[in-house]
């Protein structure tokens, strides 16, 4: 049977229903986040917390899901997506989804090598 660990990150807000990340041997599956303070005021998201909690790096993401409120950002966000991730980039999902918690415009998740 394989170890689960499941990790909060100290300084990101968490609620009753989820873990920041669940880590098993080799891998790291980080929940979607959205760009919320501890406060839950909307500011500049970073995934990159939730990943080094766990052990890892965002050199060691292998695969992306983003979550948009509209397409129309689909350009804007991959101008950002492109500096804050390093290259070679893991595979990736982009979707326009219904409606996402707190109506903030993106939620993204990551799952990365331990």
């Amino acid at each position: 049977m394989s170890e689960v660990q499941k990790i909060n990150s100290p300084d990101r807000p968490t609620g009753p229903m989820y873990s920041h990340a669940v880590k098993i041997p080799g891998l790291i599956f980080c929940s979607g986040q959205t760009p919320m303070d501890s406060t839950g005021k909307v500011v500049p998201g970073d995934i990159k917390a939730h990943t080094a909690t766990a052990g890892s790096s965002w050199d060691k993401v292998v695969k992306v899901n983003i979550y948009l409120k509209s397409m129309d950002d689909y350009v804007a966000m991959n101008e950002e997506y492109i500096k804050l991730l390093p290259d070679p980039k893991p595979a990736r999902t982009c979707i326009q989804a219904g409606k996402l918690p707190f109506d903030v415009d993106i939620e993204i998740e990551a799952i990365a090598a331990a």
